[in-house]
């Protein structure tokens, strides 16, 4: 229900059905400080909604006495939004009208309605806090129920039962563990049992599955360990909280957010799994650790997950079984990941004059997957079942096992991921490539050379260009790259760097309208034989423009022409561009101010996250013609339009950094480590991928950074060890177990030593008939990464409330089918989550509140365009930390060690007013420090006696030569190392009005910032309420 409902009406206090409906969920929390009246604006929270709390709360419902007939009815199918149906008598406190809850007759209010409070109508008096909200306390108070909790936990059953109810949290469960096997409940759990399923609606459920136990859950509570024998699920337990029997007098219930399904648990959990820290890729169908995992993978027939995830791993064999789950089958490809320390980069095959072995029909590259025939003379390909005659020079005898002999020599027979050295038929015109360059275009109008970003470029060039990354797979020692550097403003100035000059030369274009290259030669150099003249330029470049008093800008043609640069050298490469101001300069591509924040998360939103004219995009294109990729550096101190902008860098595989209010003091090494990073990368250019399947199924929809021309290549015109383009798999037809699913993602690219060169990376699943085996074998990182793009270019053409409730709706999708189908027979009041996807309403949570795709008027229009810039192209270890940050405590740190200490939960109970807490998510990085700090550790960390006097401008700390601050600078200097952007650091006092920023990406919490946003434990009710309300 509801999703869609929208945001109730600001003071929702009618009475709850009416108009409210329920609120949606972008009604959220109640307003940030919910305390208010509990009418306030929360009203009376919609069915579907609920408020926080809310449809916790009541007991019952669902959980109630098993009387209660067919609760959920109500708000049928999900899709349906509930229309405010009054739902009984609107209890004034009551349970949420909706489907939640039935009416029960509930003495109203007060005891119900928990978390939420509102008093409101008649209740008694007002109940604790009001949940989460914003400002109120947290959420969770004891939960009284809780078992432990204080008071007498309402029992389950009535006073008499056992308490073991939860009651109060919904799910989760408080309660006992759930006891065996998690599965069937056992009278207990969650204490439950009464109504055995209850009203439950039919849940049907298959006889719990085999084996499968799950690692054990967070510490039973949650529901315990499922146990070995159970089948695999957590059963929230306890019910949707809904304490059955009368209420307790009036005791609060609310869920325990420590009972719930902790991401941090889960990441421990997987840590234990793969204690031995290898990964052995022998098998289809093998799930991988999750990427918060420290491993390495030994490459036996099938790719390492860092070149390639999956949202699944055991594929259901059916189109219309893999809509019944609503799971999708994406996979994420980062061709170029980093081998870490320990594992081996993809080997090199040469066959010379042969070129790599193909299947005849669909060109499939060799693979361990073909299966040799006839005594080694043809081959059976794996994808479309062709028969393919083997080259002569490529025979070899078969053993008695119908395997070639030379199997294990030869890379592509027996590894997942290895390379062939192509033939000229593979090149552009035929030709060899030439060794790709870097093209440097630097902005020098006055802003440029105010800010001393001109100078900072020019001092740590030489350094930068020391790392150019050199071919070592092709044997090279040294690097093969070209360098060369315009610069502009309105007009463009290009620099004759050739070592046969006794000095560099400038040769300026005025005419913008038509960009040609002025010079033949001398652009594109070897940046070690002209080391003395681009050493010459960049002394003189600050003083050669530092009485420009020019602000206005082009940025068009300083593309067009690097594109001509590029073209004019017959090379591929990259652009680098250093950029300041909006172009608004009269010339091709000039853009207007379009900023209006106002439009953000509105159903306008499109008019300012969509291009204000293709001109970008059709450069873009023209880039990826001549295999230009475009890196866009950003110093904006207002309005830039990074949306119609970065179109250049997504199409020609490019990448997007903004530093905005550049100051060079506080953001200048942030600013040349991240261009150090872009420059000495692993990076391969000129790159078209094509993902083939064995048949049954095909890849159909792709996100990312690239471009296409047809339905099968993605062009790249650079493809660098940050990025990841994903790619969604559809059905076509039945497939069978027997045959299973394969896939090979082939990279035809120019590696930095102009080598043409194939990277094939090759994965097998499983398939099955069995949805319990669909739901044991996903990862639901991959999954959530691939939801966020998905979402993302689904705001390009419908509107955010849409997508947002789509997210939603998907979530409660997929868990609504595992309930029905896989999970053993419980009564409706219990949540059940399958165990590998326990943590889906969390992510899916912070999905709807991240900055990408939630980002509203307090973030503004190119930061909201730069978060879906960066998230489009991000892999899954990036993901996972973007949209769950992590948060580290300091304050009680051994300096003796050396590890990054344990992240704790992304909430704000986990604060202590005497902690310091490190807060990263890939992108920006806050240190919080409490008012009460021991003063020793101040102190020592920041050279200042309180809090209070710490220089909150700072964006970096200082080693103070003590082992304290050197343990401290150390955890952020590791932390930064693994990110492929540096972040700036933002120092945040207790109090101070930087709180509100630091509590933003507290995502288990309630926003402040938007009305629409849930917490964790009402997002969980609300999940809750939505799969009741389509299984009923």
């Amino acid at each position: 229900p509801g999703p869609n409902m929208g945001p109730p009406g600001p003071n929702m206090a009618g009475p709850p059905g009416s108009n409210m409906g329920p609120p949606g969920p972008n009604m959220g929390p109640p307003g940030p400080n919910m305390a208010g009246p509990p009418g306030s604006n929360m009203g009376p929270p919609g069915p579907n909604m609920g408020p926080p709390g809310s449809n916790l709360g009541p007991p019952g419902p669902n959980m109630g006495p098993p009387t209660v007939g067919p609760p959920l009815r109500p708000p049928s199918t999900m899709s349906q939004q509930p229309q405010a149906r009054p739902v009984g008598p609107p209890q004034p406190g009551g349970p949420p009208p909706g489907g939640m809850m039935q009416p029960q007759p509930q003495p109203p209010t007060s005891q119900q309605q928990p978390p939420y409070r509102p008093p409101m109508m008649g209740a008694g008096p007002p109940q604790q806090p009001p949940m989460m909200g914003g400002g109120a306390p947290p959420p969770m108070q004891p939960p009284t129920s809780m078992p432990g909790g204080q008071g007498p936990p309402p029992m389950m059953g009535g006073p008499g039962g056992p308490p073991t109810s939860l009651s109060g949290p919904p799910m989760m469960g408080g309660g006992p563990p759930p006891m065996g096997g998690g599965m069937q409940p056992p009278p207990m759990q969650g204490g439950m049992q009464p109504p055995p399923l209850g009203p439950g609606q039919g849940i049907q459920t298959q006889p719990p599955r085999p084996g499968m136990a799950p690692p054990p859950m967070h510490g039973g509570g949650m529901n315990g360990p499922p146990m070995p024998g159970g089948p695999q699920q957590a059963p929230i337990q306890g019910g949707m909280g809904f304490t059955s029997g009368p209420p307790v007098n009036n005791q609060r219930k609310s869920l325990d957010p420590d009972s719930m399904p902790n991401p941090i648990q889960v990441m421990q959990d997987d840590m234990r799994a793969f204690s031995s820290g290898e990964f052995f890729t022998d098998t289809r169908g093998k799930v991988p650790p999750l990427v918060t995992t420290p491993f390495i993978t030994r490459d036996m027939g099938h790719a390492a997950p860092n070149f390639i995830r999956s949202t699944m791993y055991t594929i259901p064999d059916t189109p219309d079984m893999k809509k019944q789950t609503g799971v999708p089958f994406g996979l994420v490809i980062s061709p170029f990941s980093q081998t870490k320390d320990g594992e081996y980069p993809p080997p090199v095959v040469n066959l010379g004059e042969l070129g790599p072995v193909r299947c005849a029909r669909c060109r499939a590259y060799m693979s361990p997957f073909m299966v040799f025939t006839d005594g080694g003379k043809r081959f059976v390909c794996s994808f479309c079942k062709a028969t393919t005659e083997v080259p002569q020079e490529y025979f070899q005898h078969l053993d008695h096992t119908g395997q070639r002999i030379d199997k294990n020599e030869r890379p592509e027979l027996c590894l997942g991921t290895y390379e062939f050295v192509a033939t000229k038929d593979y090149c552009r015109n035929s030709q060899e490539p030439k060794p790709p360059g870097i093209l440097f275009a630097i902005d020098v109008s006055y802003p440029m050379m105010k800010e001393g970003i001109v100078q900072l470029i020019s001092q740590n060039i030489k350094e930068i260009l020391r790392g150019l990354p050199v071919d070592t797979a092709a044997g090279h020692t040294k690097t093969n790259m070209k360098v060369g550097f315009m610069t502009y403003d309105k007009s463009i100035h290009f620099y004759n760097i050739s070592p046969r000059l006794a000095q560099p030369q400038q040769l300026a274009v005025g005419d913008v309208e038509d960009m040609f290259v002025p010079m033949a030669e001398g652009l594109m150099v070897d940046a070690t034989e002209a080391e003395a003249n681009i050493d010459s330029l960049m002394e003189q470049l600050p003083s050669l423009f530092s009485d420009t008093r020019e602000t206005e800008t082009i940025l068009g043609p300083v593309i067009q022409a690097g594109k001509e640069a590029f073209k004019a050298a017959g090379c591929c490469g990259k652009l680098i561009v250093f950029h300041h101001n909006l172009p608004v300069a009269e010339a091709p591509g000039k853009l207007k101010n379009r900023d209006d924040r106002k439009c953000l998360g509105t159903d306008r939103e499109k008019t300012v996250l969509t291009p204000q004219t293709k001109f970008y995009n059709e450069l873009g294109q023209e880039c990826v013609a001549v295999a230009c990729s475009v890196d866009l550096f950003l110093f904006n101190n207002a309005y830039v339009d990074v949306a119609t902008l970065s179109q250049v860098s997504r199409l020609t595989g490019g990448q997007v950094y903004k530093y905005t209010y550049f100051q060079p003091d506080l953001d200048g090494h942030r600013f040349i480590a991240d261009l150090t990073h872009n420059v000495s990368r692993p990076i391969a250019f000129d790159g078209i991928l094509r993902v083939r399947t064995s048949t049954g199924v095909r890849p159909t929809d792709f996100f990312g950074a690239y471009f296409m021309a047809n339905t099968t290549d993605m062009e790249l015109s650079s493809v660098n060890s940050d990025t990841a383009v994903t790619v969604e798999v559809k059905h076509d037809d039945k497939i069978t177990d027997e045959e299973g699913v394969y896939v090979q993602a082939a990279l035809l690219y120019t590696s930095v030593g102009g080598q043409r060169r194939l990277r094939i990376m090759n994965i097998g699943f499983n398939v099955s008939d069995q949805m319990g085996e669909l739901y044991r074998n996903c990862d639901l990182d991959t999954i959530v990464n691939f939801f966020a793009k998905q979402s993302i270019s689904k705001l390009m053409e419908s509107n955010p409330k849409s997508v947002r409730e789509g997210l939603m709706q998907q979530c409660a999708h997929i868990l609504a089918c595992y309930r029905k189908n896989c999970a053993s027979p419980s009564s409706a009041g219990q949540l059940i989550l399958p165990e590998c996807m326990k943590l889906l309403p969390l992510y899916t949570n912070c999905l709807l509140k991240s900055d990408a795709i939630a980002g509203g008027s307090d973030l503004g229009c190119d930061d909201r365009a730069f978060a879906m810039s960066c998230v489009s192209s991000m892999d899954v270890s990036s993901s996972v930390c973007y949209f769950y940050p992590k948060l580290i405590p300091l304050h009680d740190v051994n300096p003796e060690e050396s590890h990054v200490p344990s992240q704790i939960r992304c909430t704000v109970e986990k604060l202590r007013d005497d902690g310091v807490y490190l807060l990263e998510n890939g992108i920006h990085m806050l240190l919080y420090v409490g008012l009460a700090v021991n003063p020793a550790w101040i102190q020592e960390v920041f050279g200042v006696q309180t809090a209070a006097q710490i220089d909150i401008d700072k964006t970096r700390l200082v080693d103070r030569e003590n082992p304290l601050s050197r343990r401290v600078t150390g955890i952020i200097k590791e932390l930064s190392a693994n990110r492929s952007r540096s972040m700036k650091l933002t120092i945040v006092r207790q109090r101070d009005k930087l709180e509100i920023v630091f509590k933003h990406f507290l995502c288990e919490d309630r926003s402040a910032s938007s009305d629409t946003s849930f917490s964790y434990v009402d997002f969980l009710c609300h999940m809750h309420k939505e799969i009741r309300a389509i299984l009923s």
